[in-house]
């Protein structure tokens, strides 16, 4: 058996046995209370629980959330609730105690602060009606914890049980409690009574009238309730009692009325006969006083330890005892024992103390004292600061005095830090006052301000995540901030708890106010006075007098003043310069929490509010939305926007520096030039704090999507401007909001000014909407099939990529040409009450993930898996399941291949349904893929169902592919237009998914809402992705202000710098969609081309060395796209026609007819990419595209020509060998004169020769393969009626950009800026976006985005230079201090956005180096290129094939690793390791870093390193890609 050394364990074990919920109190979050990591673990390894039915739910609180608030909903369901805490709380908690005392709560309390703790806290709270108990050794801490609980149970009221930590941690190690023990004093027959009742009361703050009862005979109960008139002993045998009935009683107006509880157990102590009629009787102290006594008789019975509610220990013949309350007792006994060997005045004296402090059982405490006891010394740790005497002294007094005229006399003393080597002479101090003959009371012994050194109070902190917002507030304000209530300020004599709340900030900034309104008169008088040597102060003193309250003007004029006076010298001129900040209208600022939210900490914010004073309020709410909506309603934190808003004199705004930077900058602006208090709400969601930027980004959209957290901005006097006083910066708001809107009239006019926000109010939709939703559908479809002939079948699919549910629908419809009443929905959209009641179910899935079900089945799953009474005894079913037997390799995963499936026909089987036939389980690795298994498995369930022998079945229609789509649009057009302009969907149809690709947009969705939307019955946040085509990557800065005010207005805020060297939009809502092209049309550039089956935008290094030879390539990349546009006008007619040329066309009857001389009307098989690359620097990766061309400079230093590439590309499926990236292949030389004729040769032979059955196997890659390079060559030299030359030389040494300020050959500098993973946005440490507008508004230069996701500043003149540079430095936008390895970086987009992505990518990757950097510190390379890369899918658009070390994305939070590219881009990497999580990568990863820095040659790179040490083996074609990997694939299942 264990052993336990801290109270804070034991206490935690007991509390983890003894209830079903504990609120663990800390100081944040992040940071352990005593008891919070015991109880954490307990919970981590399942230990079980003598109450708690499986686990005790523990809920951790911040010490300044108002804690017991927390309390009353578990029990007031039933569920015992203990507290751990520390007595910080305590008095703070006063209204909350009253109500708590009358129900079974246990508070366990370590006083504090450690190491002398101030019993105050304790003290201050006596009269609330909680028991109070006692301990001060770690044995009775155990003992005592276990007796609260039980007391708590059997009296059905309140327990509060503290104790000194400090002092107990001097005390021996205890073994662990005796479970059969604890299990007996617990009493759980009382315990499953309690849980079985149900509180009906609801009010937190108003009394409610509930009082703790017993239920008695009735001719035992009596009206008293207070304490017992005479002495108070156990039961003589001392055995334990039975528990009587307790009732809650509610005390009516007149007293008389009593209800009594309807589930009540037990028997009654009453000895009446059966027929006696029961009464509710109050819990008495005489009660509580028998029940602890029953409890600890069955202690002392099982271990020999005995207590009582006051104990005495000492010679029975002592005439003088020491009382003690808070002391540490163990001290004064060792002296007082040590003493009597010494001859001390007190040597012979008892000692005293209190286990039971309340109830206050003093008729109980004289027979305890021996007769000869004539003075007691009443030593308090209580440290008052406004009472005389003790409360311990005035207990004691009143309790002797009653017992009789020759009481003892009782001395009382406020007792300091007492220690080992001061105890002797702080007892010769109290033995010498009290045995005088006229005692002097309230002596103070020993030190009262206790040690300096082992104060360890908790230090109140800001959590680091919330410096955002503090960073923003100084970027806004910088000098003019001032924040009152600022953490860690200096405060003379004021703690920094005091100093940081609403109410002392206000106060401050009050004081501060009137010290600068006395300042302005000083300097008014001082303009019209003769002190100053000089006249000049005089001049501008005036001046700054008269604007001194207008904010701007004022500070605009300061320094100047300032500067005047410090050239005068005067006395006069260095007084005001002793007040120099004064001269300056600051920003003040009050900071807090959503601690200040709750009641209890309301008032400092209603006091800012009702004073109407020009005070600016930031509270950064850090709940989780995802926590929201399992919080405990009675916690009851108000909203403090709607709060002041309904004040009618407050700015009010609600923001998420995660949502919306330039909204929480707006609305900081804002608040501060509003005259009258201002409060800015900041949502920064947080579990602990140290949760991840992207936690919290994932729970800000979250909050702000639905509604939770809506972005917003009031300002009460917007009207007198002529602004609207309501602005809504988000898509939805919550109910409350909207009903406060309605009510002041303002939510009509919005609706006028704004119709598309009136679908767009959420309220609270929940589970109820969706279950309407489900059985509506089902229904409606229900009664199409009423009228059919024919046994039903309903065929339900999880899918996440479309396979099952087109196999599911091609299913459906093949049984309804059987003659089957067919139905066909997803299994999340299907009512599961009707499952029982189906004749015939098939069900299809794929498998996501690790064996998990696809997102559309999974509710389904969990609610079958669950289910305890879903009966399918006469349910016929069958199950199908899509997977991949080689996705996982390794053995130990082989459980994971068609999971879904096995589990759904097991559970089925289980749950008593009948199978049709066996599983089916289709593999991708067969020969067809799933198809194969399919086919072989189809025919048993017809067969099954009886209809297999069916005759004359139609033939079935051929899917519908890509081509067909293609052929059907009528050159691109399909239904784009009718599309966008349904608006009853954020969403367009399949086909024109497909369509719009060709128009530069996707169409995406969300996929951190997902969830969330469906649980609130709503669609998925569809949002398009807008790409540009931008030939070269070059933009004027005129251009790059246009794309970020595109981004801001009408995207998510940020700009994303493609691997494709172009700018790429996200969140792109369907009703901007229009906007965004026509806002590009108008920067001149465009997107059409940047996606779909055509030639792509086409690349050109970068090259800031060689600005003229840049040109001239730049040139030839920009007529090579121009001469491979499509020509259909359909772009221009969707996109950019205003409504009146489109009528007048459609008029005219569509008689315009398009041509495609180059592509046709089917287009290419698939994306067509092509490169330039300028030697020595491959940074466009010209070997991974479709044609690379290799710039060739010829003698005279000009372009010559290129050198092509053709058949490169690097999209993969995962275990799909058929699939591969491909280096591209030398096709030869060509002058730059014909390379655009030589690319669209290539290009048309792919068009005539590529698989367009196969999309899989479409890319110019296969087709080269299957045809051979030469003959391909041939193919094109025919079709050109040219040759290609034989390639020129060349040589490239890297395939990064080269960071940091470099000059050209004309003398013109460029700057290329670090963008980690080419994501333009501001954050609070990095303003980027905004330095980046303000360099653009320069006009300076021209902005070149590079295909490494960098932008590099070009053509800066010297003259510039300056200029250039401070701004970079203001923005830390010239910080290139970055290591190597991440300077290399890149990473996809991936999720939220990407609809193919399986695993984080560019939100993961800069925290996976950061994780390594410490490994390349220690090493030597920080400094080192060491290329990775990363893409949350195998389709490569980070080209992650190419890199030293990859990882690629398997499902979430698993990645394949690659190693062995070439640093050059020129090789191909090779599978290392498969389906590894972080761990594993840090675990490989950081052995190989140390090994590479102390092992590597000289000039070795480390994917040539990892090759010559054997690591991995060189792949030298793509179709050798899979072959010899470093893990080989295990087929054994």
């Amino acid at each position: 058996m264990g052993s336990i050394s801290t109270a804070g364990e034991a206490v935690a074990r007991i509390a983890y046995l003894s209830s079903d919920v504990i609120v663990s109190v800390q100081p944040s979050l992040a940071s352990d209370s005593e008891f919070s990591e015991f109880l954490r673990s307990f919970q981590k390894n399942n230990a079980p629980s003598l109450v708690a039915k499986e686990q005790p739910q523990i809920l951790a609180i911040r010490h300044n959330a108002d804690p017991l608030l927390s309390v009353f909903k578990p029990i007031r369901a039933g569920k015992l609730t203990s507290v751990t805490t520390t007595s910080s709380i305590l008095v703070k908690s006063i209204p909350h105690l009253y109500k708590l005392a009358q129900y079974p709560v246990v508070i366990h309390v370590s006083v504090q602060p450690l190491g002398f703790p101030d019993f105050s806290d304790i003290t201050s709270i006596r009269q609330c009606g909680f028991t109070f108990l006692q301990s001060e050794t770690l044995q009775q801490t155990q003992d005592i914890a276990l007796t609260a609980h039980a007391l708590a149970i059997k009296s059905g009221k309140g327990v509060i049980h503290f104790f000194d930590s400090g002092a107990i941690a001097m005390s021996k190690q205890i073994p662990y409690e005796n479970r059969e023990l604890a299990r007996a004093i617990l009493d759980l027959d009382a315990v499953v009574a309690f849980q079985g009742t149900r509180a009906e009361e609801t009010s937190l703050y108003a009394d409610d009238g509930r009082v703790a009862t017993l239920a008695v005979a009735r001719s035992q109960a009596t009206t008293a309730s207070g304490a017992p008139t005479g002495p108070v002993r156990p039961p003589g045998d001392g055995k334990t009692l039975s528990l009587p009935d307790r009732t809650s009683a509610r005390a009516s107006s007149s007293g008389s009325s009593r209800r009594e509880s309807s589930t009540t157990s037990g028997r009654s102590l009453s000895s009446a006969t059966t027929v006696e009629s029961l009464a509710s009787k109050t819990v008495s102290s005489e009660d509580i006083y028998r029940f602890a006594c029953q409890i600890w008789a069955n202690f002392k019975e099982a271990t020999g330890r005995s207590y009582d509610a006051f104990e005495y220990t000492g010679p029975q013949d002592a005439e003088a005892a020491l009382f003690l309350f808070g002391a540490d007792t163990a001290i004064f006994a060792d002296e007082v024992d040590a003493a009597a060997d010494r001859s001390e005045q007190y040597g012979n004296v008892g000692i005293l103390t209190a286990r039971l402090y309340r109830p206050w059982l003093g008729a109980s405490l004289a027979p305890l004292l021996p007769k000869s006891i004539k003075r007691i010394a009443v030593l308090e740790q209580v440290r008052r600061k406004t009472t005389k005497w003790g409360p311990l002294l005035l207990d004691l007094l009143m309790s002797l005095k009653s017992s009789g005229p020759h009481s003892p006399m009782i001395v009382g003393y406020q007792l300091g830090y007492i220690n080992e080597k001061t105890v002797q002479q702080a007892l010769r101090g109290v033995f010498q006052n009290l045995l005088s003959e006229a005692p002097v009371q309230n002596l103070q012994i020993g030190n009262l301000d206790g040690p300096k050194t082992r104060d360890q109070k908790v230090k109140l902190e800001q959590p680091a995540l919330e410096n955002a917002y503090m960073k923003i507030l100084n970027q806004v304000f910088g000098e003019k901030l001032h924040v009152a209530n600022q953490l860690g300020a200096k405060n003379a004599g004021i703690s920094n708890e005091i100093s940081s709340t609403p109410e002392y900030g206000f106060g401050s900034l009050l004081a501060r106010k009137e010290h600068r309104s006395r300042f302005i008169e000083e300097v008014r008088a001082a303009s019209k006075s003769n002190d100053f040597v000089t006249k000049a102060p005089l001049q501008w003193l005036a001046k700054w007098a008269l604007d001194a309250e207008n904010g701007d003007k004022a500070n605009e004029l300061a320094p100047e003043v300032i500067a005047r006076l410090g050239t005068d010298g005067s006395p006069a001129a260095s007084k005001l310069l002793s007040s120099r900040g004064l001269f300056f209208r600051e920003s003040p600022w009050l900071v807090g929490s959503d601690a200040w939210a709750y009641d209890l900490g309301n008032s400092g914010v209603h006091h800012v509010l009702a004073s109407g004073e020009n005070v600016n309020m930031l509270i950064i709410d850090s709940q989780p939305y995802s926590e929201h909506v399992a919080a405990d309603a009675a916690r009851r934190k108000k909203d403090i926007g709607l709060y002041a808003m309904n004040f009618g004199n407050a700015y009010v705004a609600s923001v998420a520096v995660y949502s919306s930077y330039t909204q929480v900058l707006e609305a900081m602006i804002e608040a501060d030039k509003f005259n009258g208090p201002s409060v800015v709400l900041a949502y920064l969601p947080y579990e602990k704090e140290n949760d991840s930027p992207l936690t919290i980004l994932q729970e800000t959209k979250k909050a702000v999507d639905l509604g939770y957290w809506p972005l917003y901005r009031w300002d009460p006097r917007g009207d007198e401007k002529g602004e609207p006083n309501f602005r809504l910066d988000s898509e939805r708001i919550k109910k409350e909001l909207e009903e406060f809107l309605q009510r002041d009239n303002y939510m009509s006019q919005l609706m006028k000014r704004h119709p598309e926000f009136s679908a767009n109010l959420s309220a609270s939709y929940g589970t109820e909407v969706r279950q309407l939703q489900k059985r509506k559908a089902k229904d409606a479809y229900g009664k199409l099939l009423e009228g059919l002939a024919g046994d039903p079948m309903t065929v339900l699919f999880a899918s996440d990529n479309g396979n099952a549910e087109s196999l599911a629908r091609r299913m459906a419809n093949r049984g309804k040409a059987r003659g089957l009443k067919t139905m066909c929905m997803a299994m999340d959209d299907y009512p599961l009450e009707d499952f029982s009641n189906e004749q015939n179910i098939v069900l299809v899935t794929s498998t996501a993930g690790q064996g998990e079900f696809p997102q559309n089945g999974r509710t389904f799953w969990e609610a079958v898996r669950d289910s305890t009474d879903l009966d399918l005894a006469t349910v016929n079913f069958a199950v199908f399941a899509l997977g991949d037997s080689h996705y996982w390799p390794r053995k130990e995963d082989k459980i994971y291949y068609n999971k879904p499936g096995k589990d759904l026909h097991n559970r089925l089987l289980t749950l008593g349904g009948k199978p049709l036939t066996d599983c089916g389980l289709g593999d991708d690795q067969d020969p067809d893929a799933y198809q194969t298994g399919y086919v072989e498995w189809e025919p048993k369930l017809w067969q099954a169902l009886g209809v297999d022998k069916v005759e004359g079945l139609p033939d079935e229609p051929p899917p519908i592919t890509n081509e067909d789509i293609k052929i059907a649009s009528n050159y691109l057009r399909g239904t784009i237009e009718e599309g966008l302009a349904d608006t009853s969907t954020g969403a367009i149809s399949a086909s024109d998914q497909q369509l719009t690709k060709f128009h530069g947009t996707y169409m995406q969705d969300d996929r951190d809402l997902r969830d969330e939307r469906k649980a609130q019955g709503l669609e998925p946040a569809y949002s398009f992705m807008i790409r540009c085509r931008l030939p070269g990557g070059v933009a004027t800065p005129h251009q790059w202000l246009q794309m970020d005010e595109i981004s801001t207005k009408l995207g998510n805020e940020t700009m994303k710098l493609t691997t494709r060297q172009t700018f790429q939009f996200h969140g792109v809502v369907k009703g901007k969609l229009k906007p965004a092209m026509q806002a590009i049309n108008k920067a001149l550039m465009t997107t059409i081309a940047a996606c779909g089956d055509v030639n792509r935008n086409v690349m050109c290094s970068s090259l800031p060395q060689h600005s003229q030879y840049h040109s001239e390539v730049y040139a030839i990349s920009k007529k090579v796209s121009d001469h491979l546009l499509p020509s259909t006008t359909a772009y221009h007619e969707i996109w950019l026609e205003d409504d009146e040329t489109k009528k007048k066309r459609q008029v005219a009857g569509n008689a315009v007819v398009d041509h495609e001389p180059l592509y046709g009307p089917t287009y290419l098989p698939r994306k067509f990419k092509i490169t330039i690359a300028i030697p020595p620097h491959n940074d466009t990766d010209v070997y991974a595209h479709d044609i690379g061309l290799i710039a060739i400079k010829g003698s005279d230093g000009h372009l010559e020509g290129f050198n092509v590439l053709a058949g490169g590309g690097m999209g993969v499926t995962h275990n799909n060998k058929k699939t591969y990236p491909r280096t591209g292949s030398m096709l030869g030389y060509v002058p730059a004169s014909v390379v655009h004729i030589a690319c669209e040769k290539i290009m048309l032979v792919q068009r005539d020769h590529g698989d367009r059955n196969n999309r899989k196997h479409a890319r110019l890659k296969y087709t080269m393969d299957d045809m051979g390079v030469d003959v391909f060559r041939g193919k094109v030299e025919e079709l050109w009626g040219s040759q290609f030359a034989s390639p020129k030389p060349f040589k490239f040494a890297s395939n990064i950009d080269t960071f940091g300020w470099q000059k050209d050959e004309n003398d013109f500098n460029h700057f290329t800026f670090f963008i980690e993973n080419g994501r333009v946005e501001d954050t609070a440490d990095f303003p980027m976006k905004s330095g980046l507008i303000e360099v653009a508004k320069l006009g300076k230069g021209e902005f070149r985005l590079t295909g490494n996701q960098h932008l590099i500043l070009s053509n800066i003149a010297d003259a510039d230079l300056p200029q250039i540079k401070d701004l970079l430095r203001k923005y830390k936008l010239d910080n290139t201090n970055f290591s190597g390895m991440r300077l290399s970086s890149s990473a996809c987009v991936a999720f939220p956005t990407c609809g193919l992505a399986m695993a984080e990518s560019e939100r993961y990757l800069p925290e996976l180096i950061t994780k390594l950097e410490s490994t390349l510190e220690e090493c030597g390379l920080r400094q080192d290129s060491i290329v990775m890369r990363m893409t949350g899918c195998p389709n490569g658009c980070a080209r992650p094939w190419l890199a030293e070390v990859a990882f690629v994305g398997k499902a979430f939070g698993a990645y394949n690793m690659y190693l062995g590219g070439g640093y050059h881009g020129q090789r191909l990497n090779k599978l290392y390791r498969s389906s590894i999580k972080e761990d594993e990568i840090l675990d490989i990863m950081r052995p190989l870093i140390k090994r590479y820095a102390k092992e590597r040659d000289e000039g070795e790179r480390f994917g040539d390193f990892v090759i010559r040490t054997g690591y991995i083996k060189e792949t030298t074609e793509g179709k050798y890609f899979h072959d010899d990997t470093a893990e080989v694939e295990s087929d054994e299942e």
